[in-house]
């Protein structure tokens, strides 16, 4: 596995090695003994998936106090534009997003640690997502940030009308209102 540092502090990209015969491919998602500690060293507590339509955007989510989460995200099948936003008030990226292309075909991975906000956006017909990660989920700590907040200026690859959101995040709050982590 090729694993990638981003501008943002902590984030990382894990590109696994694909194999690929006349029979399909095959590759490790996860192997432990192949990626940095600060991935390779949590314990991972929960899996999750997701199935959406092209347009549907979910996020950006975040849990806070004992429920904060890290993350390994993929794209099982189709394509989505993943985006997190550092809210660790300590780091020197705090304030800042990054957005990334995960697809089935690409096969890469984002690690999120702790105290991002996270959202992904389906831009293929449909759209498979699944990630692990190393906390429970607590709705009494969910908490989130709109998607079209005019002080991140995130830059979503399709236009914002085009966007299906849940009525939980047409509510969410702007950067500035968010729940500290």
């Amino acid at each position: 596995m090729e694993v990638i540092k981003t501008e943002l502090e902590d984030l990382l990209i894990v590109q696994p090695r694909v194999f690929h015969d006349d029979r399909g491919y095959f590759f490790e998602s996860y192997n432990a003994r192949d990626l940095p500690s600060e991935i390779a060293n949590i314990r991972w507590v929960q899996d999750n998936e997701s199935s959406s339509t092209k347009g549907v955007l979910r996020g950006l989510h975040y849990q806070t106090g004992d429920y904060v989460q890290a993350k390994l995200v993929r794209a099982i099948c189709g394509e989505i534009y993943d985006v997190v936003v550092d809210l660790r008030i300590d780091s020197d990226s705090y304030g800042r997003w990054f957005g990334i292309m995960l697809s089935g075909e690409n096969k890469k991975q984002l690690f999120i640690p702790r105290g991002f906000a996270h959202g992904f956006l389906v831009l293929s017909d449909k759209a498979t997502f699944a990630y692990k990660c190393d906390n429970f989920y607590s709705k009494e700590h969910e908490a989130g940030i709109s998607f079209n907040d005019q002080q991140l200026k995130i830059q979503w690859p399709i236009n914002t009308e085009e966007i299906i959101l849940s009525q939980k995040d047409l509510q969410q709050p702007i950067f500035g209102e968010h729940l500290p982590i």
